[in-house]
């Protein structure tokens, strides 16, 4: 959960001329810069230690903050899945002596942003500030990094309106679909359990349980921060140990084991609802494997980028089959899957699949065409740059890059990368990927399918078809 779907806790506050004044640093910060590719980033280290990476921009007095822990939900105790997320919606809740209306109140005074997020495998932060405010809007942020309150009115507040949310999802097919297909493509792992939690998860977890959270994830040796705006490295070096020079130097992770996918199969989740969402996917290549990039690449071509991916043509424009229909890499820490979805009426889901099935299996027999490489080569490397045309985005990127170990050079060499796939280099990456035809699929819905059981029980079909081991681009 993310601090945008926090925002009802704002209510009492939306009046506010301070809002007003956060609201235009905000917008400010997405400004385009014209310097997306020209910029230069500086390694920087604080007197205590800290490392960063910075890009000045002294043109817009206010500095976008972003940084990163390695942790996520796959850190969530046993039986109090959701921990991660709950700890994400608590984090400006209150720290120090200020209370989650003084905290809040500060923060308006000042003119600042700060939001927090989990994903599997990471605990993100964001902050944003004025200039004229940095030092005090630091010294905010330091106290929630540090001192955070768990105050119990604030944890059953935040309880609530993550229950709220859990009902919501429980209502919405696409949720449903999609987290069925974690459980059954990952049982036994981490990555198979709800990463938002259950009811039951959500009604157990107490302040102590986020404090013991977050004190075993926040620390030195997983951090990364990356910092764009209007900061010159000394000043920098002053902010980090200010913000996070209190943390303890290494962080207590329970270890987690690399997976792929364990078995191949169909379950069918009933819902009433007039059309089903179908989630299916295989395992694929992590970063590190040498057809990562051609992975990639393909993975555009399939389903991803643009409407002119082989999936939408064969799903949506021959067919009429499907409203939508979508595929791409999706990278863990410690697993990779090639993942999508369609949606469509309950009668047409079943041939939904099939022509899904179909046109895999004809793109690991005969990989795709030399326009199709060369349109998504000019796809790839021309949105490239639309990543860096704010701070923010720049900020987001770089943090990124850096988390999955990229290196400081990647915003140079990553075009370059995309450029040098060849066509023999899809055709073999979509043999290991697709030649043996088999997903494991999910649909929440009441689909008219013979495929699957009459009870909507999953079928297992024998092992998938996994490739190496990847990454997202």
């Amino acid at each position: 959960m993310g601090f945008a779907s926090m925002a009802a806790r704002r209510a009492p506050f939306c009046g506010s001329p301070m809002l007003l004044a956060l609201g235009l640093a905000v917008a400010l910060l997405l400004v385009p810069s014209s310097k997306a590719f020209a910029m230069k980033i500086q390694e920087v280290t604080s007197p205590g230690g800290i490392r960063a990476w910075l890009v000045e921009e002294h043109g817009v007095p206010l500095v976008a903050m972003r940084f990163g822990f390695d942790g996520g939900s796959a850190q969530d105790p046993s039986g109090k899945e959701g921990v991660a997320n709950f700890l994400g919606g608590m984090m400006d809740e209150g720290a120090g002596d200020l209370t989650s209306r003084q905290f809040q109140e500060r923060m308006q005074e000042l003119a600042m942003h700060m939001g927090f997020d989990d994903t599997r495998d990471a605990f993100y932060g964001s902050f944003e500030t004025l200039t004229e405010n940095r030092d005090q809007s630091a010294a905010l942020l330091a106290l929630a990094i540090n001192k955070p309150r768990f105050d119990a009115d604030a944890v059953e507040r935040v309880r609530g309106q993550l229950l709220a949310i859990l009902a919501s999802g429980a209502r919405d097919p696409n949720h449903v679909a999609a987290e069925q297909w974690s459980a059954l493509a990952f049982p036994g792992h981490v990555y198979g359990r709800p990463a938002n939690g259950t009811p039951e998860s959500l009604q157990r977890i107490t302040g102590a349980d986020l404090a013991a959270y977050k004190n075993a994830i926040f620390a030195k040796d997983t951090l990364r921060v990356v910092v764009v705006g209007d900061m010159d490295p000394k000043t920098l070096g002053t902010m980090l140990d200010t913000v996070f020079g209190a943390l303890p130097a290494k962080a207590r992770l329970t270890p987690v084991p690399d997976t792929q996918p364990m078995a191949v199969a169909e379950k069918v989740i009933d819902m009433g609802v007039p059309q089903s969402v179908a989630q299916f996917g295989v395992g694929a290549m992590q970063r590190k494997d040498k057809d990562f990039v051609p992975a990639f690449v393909l993975a555009n071509i399939v389903g991803g980028g643009s409407m002119s991916s082989r999936l939408w043509e064969e799903v949506r424009e021959k067919r009429g089959l499907a409203y939508s229909v979508y595929a791409g890499l999706q990278p863990f820490r410690h697993a990779s899957i090639f993942a999508g979805g369609v949606a469509t009426k309950n009668e047409e889901i079943g041939r939904s699949l099939e022509v899904i099935r179909a046109e895999l299996k004809r793109i690991a027999d005969e990989g795709p065409t030399q326009q199709e490489l060369d349109n998504a080569k000019s796809y790839l490397t021309g949105s490239f740059a639309l990543r860096f045309d704010s701070n923010a985005k720049i900020a987001n990127q770089l943090l990124w890059f850096w988390m999955e170990d990229l290196g400081i050079d990647y915003v140079d060499r990553r075009n370059s990368e995309i450029e040098a796939v060849t066509l023999a280099d899809l055709k073999r990456v979509a043999r290991r990927l697709f030649e043996k035809g088999d997903l494991i699929v999910t649909i929440a819905g009441r689909p008219k399918i013979s495929a699957l059981a009459a009870d909507g029980s999953a079928q297992n079909r024998g092992p998938p078809a996994l490739g190496g081991r990847g990454n997202s681009r």
